[in-house]
């Protein structure tokens, strides 16, 4: 019989998923259709979020897991084939080596935040009825012993292994959407960012025989292969699978995702520009976001607008070129010249401030507009790159815009966009 190790983490079921999908036609146009409904009340978002649900303009700023395909097979993360005689029966323990190493992930990242990336596997392993892991972890890269008390004399097979979780998850954001009738509504829709993710379930350690009766697509199946049994002692199975190729060390995914940024080649010759400039502040608009000025740093930070802000609160506009029929946007200072970014160095990390640099037009200085109905100015603002929303931590001047992979739940993600 196998053991089972104490699970990590339990999962949560954090959201109550439909199928209801919605049009989204204009969903993240530009220019501000003539207005057909007035705002709805800012009013606190529900507990949960459904594809196709209502959501408030408080919604705007945030962003929530769902999973769109999901899969179960057993893996084997350590193994050691062992001959057991008449007089070695009894307690014994014996080393196993690493067959395939099985590394928590979301996207391209094996370093997880507790925002998004948690509610994605808690979705991920509801969706599957299992417990999986929910945090920065793997299998294991080293050799592991494993005590077993052999009662009979044979050939074993001796392992550790687990249920791999494999799949795709979505993005829903709040935005606003076309009803048919000539109004307009905000909407929980389905956003542009997606990506797979890969997880565990508790880990499981037992010694299997070849004549042992085993149920197939089990572990100790998947660990019964391993042995290359004799078909004719094992009774009806499958072919045996191929050994899983073991995952990159911890670390190198990280690394990678911060590699591919998906730079593209270009300059702001190749963004089309709207007339005019902008300013981004808090719905009361007492601030707005402001770049520093030279030589005072590179954060982008809340502040009052007035005549000495040298429009440094002012920002432009511009579409970067189009892809799967979403516009993505690209915002250059006034004053500086800059672009809005994420720092490279910090783009993976909960709570990074948003900055201005130099124009690459690269996926860090695009993002999303997620816009309130006709007739509000409200926006919710998320990365290209990282998928974060734009929020702060506390309404005050020189707090600094910052990223968070799941949006301000206090609805403090919400904006006002309004004419310079």
């Amino acid at each position: 019989m196998p053991h089972a190790t104490p699970p990590h983490r339990l999962r949560r079921g954090l959201l109550a998923l439909t199928a209801a999908a919605v049009s989204a036609t204009s969903a993240l146009g530009f220019a501000a259709p003539p207005a057909a409904a007035g705002t709805p009340p800012a009013a606190p978002a529900a507990a949960g979020a459904e594809l196709g649900g209502p959501c408030t303009a408080a919604d705007l700023g945030k962003r929530h897991a769902f999973v769109k395909s999901a899969e179960v097979a057993p893996a084997i993360t350590h193994f050691k084939g062992w001959y057991v005689t008449d007089g070695s029966l009894g307690s014994q323990t014996v080393e196993t080596t690493t067959q395939t190493v099985i590394e928590v992930s979301v996207g391209q990242k094996t370093s997880l935040n507790a925002g998004f990336d948690v509610e994605a596997l808690s979705e991920a392993g509801a969706s599957v009825g299992l417990e999986v892991q929910m945090k920065s972890t793997s299998t294991g890269t080293t050799a592991k012993k494993i005590t077993w008390d052999f009662q009979k004399p044979g050939y074993y097979g001796l392992y550790q292994g687990t249920k791999k979780v494999t799949g795709t998850y979505g993005s829903l954001n709040c935005n606003r959407v076309e009803l048919g009738d000539g109004t307009w509504g905000l909407r929980w829709v389905e956003a542009a960012d997606r990506g797979s993710y890969t997880t565990y379930t508790t880990l499981e350690e037992g010694a299997v025989r070849c004549e042992d009766a085993v149920p197939a697509d089990s572990i100790m199946r998947k660990a019964q292969d391993l042995l290359d049994c004799d078909p004719a002692a094992a009774g009806p199975r499958q072919a045996p699978a191929a050994k899983e190729p073991a995952a990159a060390a911890p670390g190198k995914a990280t690394q990678e995702r911060t590699a591919r940024t998906d730079r593209t080649t270009g300059t702001r010759a190749a963004l089309a520009c709207a007339e005019g400039f902008y300013k981004i502040g808090t719905p009361d608009k007492s601030l707005f976001w402001t770049a520093p000025p030279l030589f005072q740093g590179d954060t982008v930070q809340l502040k009052p607008s007035t005549i000495f802000s040298l429009n440094l609160d002012q920002w432009q506009m511009c579409d970067a070129p189009e892809e799967n029929g979403i516009v993505e946007r690209v915002f250059v200072n006034r004053s500086s010249n800059k672009c809005l970014a994420v720092a490279e160095q910090t783009a993976g990390d909960e709570g990074a401030p948003l900055v201005q640099t130099d124009c690459r037009t690269d996926n860090l200085q695009r993002f999303y507009l997620y816009r309130d109905v006709p007739g509000s100015d409200r926006i919710g603002v998320q990365n290209k790159h990282t998928g974060y929303m734009a929020g702060h931590d506390r309404h005050a001047e020189n707090q600094p815009v910052r990223q968070y992979s799941s949006g301000r739940q206090d609805g403090s993600g919400t904006y006002v966009l309004v004419r310079a």
